[in-house]
This record gives C-alpha cells, structure tokens and sequence, in this order.
C-alpha cells in the first residue's frame, strides 16, 4: 500500500441493496462480492466516495463528519481490499491522469487494470509516459495502435506512407470513408477516436521510442528491423500471414533472440528458406485476413506491449511467437530461442531445447 493510499471501487463494480441494513459489493454473475451491514445512509456515501482521487484520509474525515467511526470505515476499506474490490491509486497514477470530466471518465475504465503489480504504484503513469512507434497503418496496426491509446499509452506514432485502400477498412482502425486519403492520417483519426488526447507526432530524431512494433507480414527480412535491432530498441512483430495471425517474437536487444533467429531455425529446416524469403519480401504486402483474426491478433499484440511497458512481466513472446487462427482462433506458442550461429545474445545456449518446430504443449 502508498504512504497515502487514494481507493478506487471501479465504477463498473455493482453496490446493490438487499435490505434496509446490507448491501453488497460486488459478487455479480459469480465474482467476489463483499456483503456490509450495517449498511445506512452513511456507507452508501462512502462507497459513491472511492473514485480514487481522495485519499483514505480525506475519505475518513469526510466519513466522520457524516457520523460514521473511522474504525468502520478502516475496517470496510481493508474488506473491500481483502476481496480485490479496491484499488489503490498512487500519486503519480493521478498526476498521469489527463485533465477534465471525459478524459477523467475513459481513464477510470482503464485504471483498474493498469494500477496494480508495480512496487512504485506507478503503472498508470508507465503508460502514460510510454512511446509506443507501430509501423504500418493497416489492418493489424491501426488498430493496434488505437487500443494502446486507448489503455493510456501516452504517445502513439503510426508509420506508412502509403495511400488507404479499400480492403484497409476495419473496425477500429481505418473506415470506409478513409479510401484515398494517407494511411498515416487515417490511422491517426482512429486513434483520436479513441482516445483524443493522445500525443501522436513522430519522436525526436534523437528520442528512441520504448517499443516499436512492425505489423508487415515479413518483418525479419525488413531493414528496419536490422535498425531496431542495432539501436538496442525493443521490438515486436504482429502481423496476419494469410489467414494465420503472428504475435512475436517480442526483441529485447541483446537479452532475446532477434528475428534473424527465427529464420535461421527455418534455414536450418529447409535450405531454400532464404530465397524463398526474399521473394515473400519482395511484395509490399499488408496483413490479409478476417476481421476476427486482425482483431485477435492486434488486441493480443497489446498485451503483449503493455506487459512490456508496465514491468508486471516478461511477455510470452520473448524468444516465442503467439499464433491463431480459424477456426478456434486459440492462440498456441511457438519457441524460438536464440540461434547459435546469429550472436545477438551474448552467450548463446545450445540448441537442443529449442523447440523451432514444435507447439508449446504438444
């Protein structure tokens, strides 16, 4: 808990009546639920209270003055914390927090899941001071990039230079009416959809973004990923290979495999892999796909980035990819640990565990 813990119930949680004297917090369609009594008047302002910018302090003088003890509001505070009811916002989750009544309500829906699992009580503000470069503005990553805007990534940079088809169109990224403007300026009308305040100018010349994610189907053979890898800049791939979504390898320079690893296991199982690459790459392709798979692959992208940017873990696609599919659409990991021949690691294990052709779980 912060030195000075400011509670947030989550608007969403249900506070329901069942009788004069109790209510329940929680406890809907077979989640934890707290039940309170005696629960008057007094209580009930309590609970409309926890919106996360007061703090304990303020919330138990204000709670007094309406005659409640603060033993009970300590008491109904550390149950509500007990079931996972609560959270605790630090300072600098509020500080993070963008000004006015509608930013401040599309930051309440996301604060409950962005706050916990940082010692600081800083994963809010992680995000907000994140910069995120997704290149390609097509039909994995300008939704990608509206989703990360969304859950509070405070700087979001979509790259393309080409012109918005109409095959672009999808939900949450580009739309119908897009066709022939700038993919980049159709991506960045998606993102301000959804999220308005999102800086969205290109970083510094010298400013390296926190992770870039490459949405092209064949990212490895691509020089930029040569420039990412070489500037030490984490990296991620998620793309749609015909009707297969790719979510990985995630590239932590000099910690994970690169990309060139995982050509190189194909190269070691089929020998043709390098010329048959080149002509893959050769064709300025974008994600095809179905809506269902572009979207599943670029909410699970976001997943993977925000592991990443809040520190509550390494992503699963470290030294992996996620892939799915139709027509369960499951996602099923695949290893591809670092290459001995590729030296992108600084000690490289043998490859005897290395799994290149086998599911995780077969």
């Amino acid at each position: 808990m912060t030195e000075s813990p400011h509670p947030l119930l989550p608007p969403t949680t249900p506070v329901l009546r069942l009788d004069a004297g109790v209510l329940q917090v929680g406890g809907a369609d077979g989640g934890t639920g707290l039940r309170v009594s005696p629960a008057g008047p007094a209580v009930a302002a309590l609970l409309r209270r926890l919106d996360g910018r007061r703090s304990q302090r303020a919330l138990r003088g204000d709670a007094t003055a309406d005659g409640l003890p603060g033993q009970v509001v300590d008491d109904l505070l550390a149950g509500l914390r007990a079931a996972g009811l609560v959270h605790d916002l630090a300072a600098t989750d509020l500080l993070a927090t963008d000004p006015g009544p509608a930013a401040g309500a599309r930051a309440a829906a996301e604060l409950p899941a962005a706050v916990p699992g940082r010692e600081d009580g800083g994963r809010w503000r992680a995000r907000r001071q994140s910069a995120v470069v997704v290149e390609g503005a097509n039909r994995v990553g300008t939704p990608l990039a509206a989703v990360l805007a969304a859950s509070g990534v405070g700087r979001v940079h979509v790259r393309d230079r080409g012109t918005t088809a109409a095959g672009d169109a999808i939900v949450g990224g580009a739309s119908a009416a897009d066709e022939g403007r700038p993919r980049s300026l159709a991506a960045a009308d998606a993102v301000r959809r959804a999220s308005p305040l999102t800086d969205l100018r290109p970083l510094p010349p010298d400013t390296a973004p926190d992770l870039v994610v490459l949405t092209r189907p064949w990212a490895a053979v691509d020089p930029l990923s040569a420039a990412w890898q070489r500037a030490g800049t984490p990296h991620l791939v998620a793309t749609v290979r015909q009707q297969t979504g790719v979510v990985g390898p995630f590239v932590l320079p000099g910690v994970s495999s690169c990309l060139h690893c995982a050509e190189a296991w194909r190269r070691d199982d089929d020998p043709s892999w390098p010329r048959l690459a080149a002509q893959l790459a050769a064709v300025d392709a974008d994600p095809g796909g179905s809506t269902i798979t572009c979207l599943f692959t670029a909410l699970t992208a976001a997943v993977q980035v925000l592991a990443h940017l809040d520190g509550s873990g390494q992503p699963a696609t470290v030294d992996a990819t996620l892939e799915v599919g139709p027509p369960g659409h499951l996602p099923r990991l695949r290893r591809w640990p670092p290459h001995p021949s590729c030296g992108c690691v600084r000690q490289v294990q043998g490859g005897g565990d290395r799994d290149r052709g086998h599911w995780a779980g077969d």
